[in-house]
């Protein structure tokens, strides 16, 4: 067995388990958010139980619409509320910050255990190796009251990265070249694992960047191993990292994916540097690197949205948020921002966004005519400054270093 087949093995109290076999695993941690926990709430009170099945290993995160946009959204976070008094679940409710990145701050699972989560990007968990598995509002419902999942063992395919980053590549430069092979879809259904000597060079913040995208390839798990090759996969893809360049994701979909430096000037209106993706202390502090010496462009509007509020206290403690407004950037609350495409800056029709979020379809941050690139953090805050898609390293080839 391969070691997510190990895990899973584990999880469902078995000796071994097999691609394709049916399983019923142990959860180690449901959660849900403001857009889908009412769903899953209005399903589990139709279950007809007066508990669940274990009030520290369930946590409600409001992040997506935080602070309320539409009345709608508010009613959702009543409606939390009142689970999280009934049944003595955790609540984040006051901007703390994005569910995933809240997660591997205070409820932190060791590699190997079993987080269901009612969201897509659930897999940025196996960073740190865990299994993150997003589910629909029903079955996570079903894990609430039963503290079970059960699916089917998936065939796991491996990266195996050598070499090491290079320049200004980044973690998200990796996960976007990887869309870009496989396409949104070519691991549906399956496992994707990252082993090799190369993941020595990765950080757990990039680690966590690179398996959030993994749902972007269509992949029900996204995992971080060792650096030793992975036994009985059905695929290994080596990539060696030193050829990774600088990317971006250009609409309409996350595996268009072009050499940063192949773009051309392409005018952008507006930059976002943040989200479960992208809104790690490492990712703000290479705009602050940037914006530190230049300032935002006059026609972008650069905003910087911190993926929680331990992240937002150390930006302030270090004197991070002053550089950053001074520059002529916004600093938001912590949450997920215009990302998801509910609020804090939308794009309008003319719009051209430059973004570190994990989406790019047509609509997915406003008008469905707004154009929106995916970018790695250093390369949104060069564009911010020069306001045309920049490669991270024009700015200092401009002033002469």
């Amino acid at each position: 067995m391969n070691f997510i087949e190990r895990y899973l093995a584990a999880a469902a109290g078995l000796q071994e388990v097999c691609v394709g076999q049916d399983i019923r695993c142990r959860v180690d941690l449901a959660m849900s958010h403001d857009v889908t926990a009412p769903i899953a709430i209005q399903q589990f009170e139709q279950i007809g139980i007066d508990r669940v099945f274990d009030p520290q290993k369930v946590v409600l995160v409001i992040d997506h619409i935080f602070p309320a946009a539409t009345v709608q959204a508010r009613t959702a976070h009543w409606i939390m509320k009142e689970f999280a008094r009934k049944y003595g679940v955790t609540l984040y409710s006051k901007g703390e910050g994005v569910c995933h990145q809240l997660l591997s701050e205070r409820h932190r699972l060791q590699p190997g255990q079993i987080l269901v989560g009612a969201d897509s990007h659930t897999c940025t968990a196996g960073g740190y190796g865990v299994i993150g598995i997003p589910v629909g509002s029903t079955e996570l419902a079903a894990a609430m009251a039963t503290g079970t999942i059960d699916l089917e063992v998936p065939p796991v395919v491996e990266v195996y990265l050598t070499g090491a980053l290079q320049g200004y590549a980044a973690g998200k430069d990796i996960v976007l070249h990887l869309i870009r092979h496989f396409g949104v879809d070519g691991l549906t259904d399956k496992a994707v694992v990252f082993t090799g000597p190369g993941i020595a060079c990765l950080p757990l913040e990039e680690r966590m960047t690179i398996c959030n995208m993994g749902i972007e390839m269509g992949a029900m798990i996204a995992c971080f191993g060792s650096e030793s090759k992975a036994d009985q996969v059905a695929e290994t893809v080596e990539l060696p990292l030193e050829k990774i360049a600088p990317v971006a994701a250009c609409p309409p979909s996350p595996a268009n994916v072009k050499p940063v430096a192949e773009l051309g000037d392409i005018a952008v209106s507006q930059v976002v540097i943040g989200s479960c993706t992208n809104g790690r202390l490492n990712d703000v502090a290479k705009a602050v690197a940037v914006l530190r010496r230049h300032p935002v462009h006059p026609d972008v509007n650069c905003l910087i949205i911190p993926a929680s509020k331990i992240v937002l206290d150390e930006m302030e403690t270090r004197g991070w948020c002053k550089i950053l407004r001074d520059a002529g950037a916004v600093v938001t609350n912590p949450g997920c921002g215009p990302c998801f495409g509910a609020h804090q800056g939308l794009g309008a029709e003319q719009d051209v966004i430059v973004s570190t979020t994990n989406r790019n379809f047509p609509g997915r941050m406003g008008h469905r005519s707004a154009g929106i690139y995916l970018t790695s953090p250093a390369t949104a805050a060069a564009t911010a400054v020069r306001g045309k898609i920049t490669e991270p390293g024009a700015l200092l080839a401009e002033e002469g270093h």
